[in-house]
């Protein structure tokens, strides 16, 4: 194939734009924050799993509590009953059993206090864990709305250097002849390299220097040959420097 050298230049533009649209076409798929987004969520999940849990034992506790103050509410309407009872009654014989239901009744208020300040001081420290657990929460949050927004940032940086990219490739791909830029496309889709500097006898697409043979044969090419690097397929563009 023959091709201007010139146009033959222009491919390693080409080349260097291709691999600048693959760097942000991977930078997109595989944002560096996106590991780390992903560690902050496990761990926020985690923590909101715990959360539920321990808020599930704040409301059964509570509700606990709510049974006992009950239960001692009842106690002391039936002490309150009792009291009034002996006060106005007159049997000897129903007073002692006033007085010993009254007893009685003094001992299982005192159990259900005891009760009622566990539950109270268990309320406590669930709530104490629940504040510690909230806080955790919105530290995870907050990093995760902070990673979110430096790879929104970042993932539109790269839209723009990759729509930047492609709108040069285009304007660069459609000056140059068809065929040169189809050879162009087979050879970077078949080996990842469409065209490269030969200098010095080393081929940049393979970084490898070209063996004797190889190299007279480049050499004795015309300027408008286009020529491929043996190693890796890749257009050689030749040079003063070649």
């Amino acid at each position: 194939m023959k091709a201007d050298p010139r146009d033959q230049r222009e491919l390693l533009r080409v080349q260097e734009l291709d691999t600048a649209i693959a760097r942000a076409r991977r930078a997109i798929a595989s944002p560096p924050q996106a590991k780390a987004l992903a560690e902050v969520r496990s761990a926020a999940a985690e923590v909101r799993s715990r959360r539920l849990a321990v808020t599930g034992e704040l409301e059964d506790a509570r509700a606990e509590l709510a049974r006992i103050e009950s239960d001692v509410s009842v106690v002391e309407t039936r002490m309150q009953r009792d009291s009034e009872r002996m006060q106005h009654s007159a049997s000897v014989k129903d007073v002692a059993g006033l007085e010993s239901e009254l007893e009685a009744l003094r001992r299982r208020r005192s159990d259900l206090e005891d009760i009622e300040l566990a539950i109270m001081e268990r309320i406590e420290t669930l709530e104490s864990r629940l504040r510690d657990i909230d806080a955790e929460v919105s530290d995870l949050e907050a990093r995760a709305a902070g990673l979110e927004s430096e790879l929104e940032s970042e993932t539109a940086a790269w839209e723009q250097r990759r729509s930047e990219a492609e709108d040069e490739r285009a304007t660069i791909t459609s000056a140059l002849p068809a065929e040169l830029v189809a050879l162009y496309e087979r050879q970077r889709d078949r080996y990842g390299i469409g065209a490269a500097r030969l200098v010095g006898g080393v081929s940049l697409a393979s970084n490898m220097k070209l063996s004797p043979s190889d190299l007279a044969m480049v050499r004795a090419a015309a300027p408008d040959d286009v020529v491929l690097c043996p190693d890796s397929g890749a257009i050689l563009v030749r040079g003063d420097d070649s």
